[in-house]
């Protein structure tokens, strides 16, 4: 990270999780209303999850691009001030029943037709920075926008089913294409042009408050992407561009059948002979949109796990060797500062412990593994070290609450006798505060743990499929409590200044 000795607390709230009257969050009133937030709490960092556009199973980890951004995050009450739209053209449309939820088949449905009349207004009137957008982003944009036009030209078809020379891009292939969907084409521009706008907007505002946003970089991309698309010759691929082997975790205490993933992975001897190309452009535009990268499932560039093609489950896979340090050596070189946390978690081996360390970059602790009653673990607070982050839970995990009721009860026991709670219930507020007052140099909370939450506001189970990615934080949210325990335990345990409180007079009171 970029301040390794400064120490600091943050908050993971995805985009999608903000409270809107447009069935998920955005870029609009409640993201800046939420950066007021964490200001006011003494906050220095706000972590999202990947902002690119979703695709089959809404997973941010699975998009159609890794450069774009995704349009449902677009806020429409901008758009309309922008004169892209009225108010009136969504006041009637249906984005769901459920403010606590994402309805990801309503969203795809209502917005297709605003966007369309945005279009319209936005073709009238082309803004003087559109062309310059496209300039400056013509290395990935020109082939996202042509990809997305052409998938809807087959219905939203894989490009594995698309005619064999489009889907290889043959060069007449692209011209008849191109022109084809030169309507189209710019309709997917104007979309990140207008979401990229916002979000330089949006993140001007949060970094003028002190607060640094952490992004999150998914290891792979998905399958069905322009980027594999754009370039297959930077993936293991056969003949008819289908992946050889596909990314996943091996079985273990949490998943019998481990985990198929269902990515591509990378042909690392021929990004080694490219010199990273593809790699450098993607870390590139990662630290145009963040100021912190979180980089998903370090552990792959030192091995990965990769089963066969058509394997039903992850059972049978091997271990392959990854780029290793010299990756990294690599991207130092071309990029001047690498403010990254390496997401370590999982089956680590003596290789994996020494790549993170000959990094420099710091790893994760996460609290909710550590209270494991059959055996030591490496995530109790007494064995952490300055140069990691430590987080109660991921997106990946239960809500601490939830936690409580599904994990054994011996470990639940373990966690109130470590962490002094006098109660299960108790045991939320007693974890984060343990977390702070951890020597780790950043912190991170989760706002379902903020504010309380049970199983019913976990973002994501792993190995299962619908019902995921949906948490969203109701309107009527009172934060003032979570405000107050944010504030007070993060100038305690010096993560911002002490001058904001005179703890003796609280003491006294």
């Amino acid at each position: 990270m970029s301040e390794p000795s400064c120490r600091k607390n943050g908050v993971l709230m995805h985009i999608s999780s903000l409270p809107s009257e447009f069935g998920i969050g955005t870029l609009g009133r409640q993201a800046y209303a939420f950066a007021d937030f964490l200001n006011k709490s003494c906050q220095g960092y706000w972590q999202i999850l990947p902002i690119c556009p979703t695709s089959f199973g809404d997973s941010p980890y699975q998009s159609f691009s890794t450069f774009a951004g995704n349009p449902y995050f677009i806020d429409l009450e901008l758009l309309a001030k922008d004169g892209y739209i009225k108010k009136s053209d969504w006041e009637n449309e249906n984005f769901g029943d459920d403010p606590c939820r994402v309805d990801y088949e309503l969203l795809y449905k209502s917005r297709g037709k605003l966007f369309l009349k945005v279009y319209q207004n936005f073709i009238k009137n082309i803004p003087e920075g559109f062309e310059n957008f496209c300039s400056e982003n013509k290395y990935w944009l020109d082939d996202y926008a042509l990809f997305m036009a052409v998938k809807d030209e087959h219905g939203g078809e894989p490009f594995c089913r698309w005619e064999d020379d489009i889907r290889r891009r043959e060069p007449q292939a692209l011209e008849y294409w191109e022109d084809k969907c030169k309507e189209r084409v710019i309709y997917y521009k104007m979309l990140q042009y207008l979401f990229f706008k916002q979000w330089k907007e949006l993140k001007s505002y949060v970094n003028s408050k002190g607060i640094k946003i952490i992004g999150d970089l998914p290891i792979y991309v998905a399958a069905d992407s322009a980027d594999v698309w754009a370039e297959p010759e930077q993936f293991s691929l056969d003949e008819d561009l289908n992946p050889i082997e596909v990314a996943g975790c091996p079985p273990d205490a949490f998943s019998k059948d481990g985990q198929l993933w269902g990515n591509p992975v990378y042909d690392w001897e021929y990004m080694k002979k490219d010199g990273y190309r593809w790699w450098i452009s993607r870390l590139k535009k990662c630290l145009e949109i963040y100021d912190i990268i979180r980089v998903d499932h370090f552990r792959g560039f030192d091995s990965y796990y990769c089963i066969k093609s058509g394997e039903k489950t992850a059972k049978k896979g091997v271990w392959r060797k990854g780029p290793g340090i010299e990756f990294w050596k690599a991207m130092k070189n071309e990029l001047s500062s690498l403010p990254i946390i390496a997401e370590d978690l999982g089956f680590l081996t003596d290789s994996v412990r020494k790549l993170l360390k000959r990094s420099g970059f710091p790893g994760m602790k996460v609290l909710q593994f550590a209270f494991d009653s059959r055996e030591e673990s490496d995530y109790l607070p007494y064995m952490y070290e300055k140069n990691s982050v430590v987080y109660t839970g991921t997106h990946d995990n239960d809500t601490i609450i939830g936690w409580t009721k599904t994990a054994k009860a011996k470990d639940v026991a373990f966690a109130k006798k470590y962490l002094r709670a006098k109660s299960t219930k108790s045991l939320a507020e007693s974890m984060m505060t343990a977390a702070m007052a951890s020597v780790s140099d950043a912190c991170i909370l989760t706002m379902q743990d903020l504010l309380k939450l049970g199983s019913e506001a976990r973002m994501n189970t792993p190995s299962t499929i619908g019902g995921n990615w949906e948490w969203r934080m109701a309107p009527d949210a009172d934060l003032s409590q979570a405000q107050e325990f944010l504030k007070y335990n993060t100038v305690l345990y010096g993560r911002a200044d002490r001058k904001e409180f005179d703890y003796a007079k609280e003491t006294d009171s």
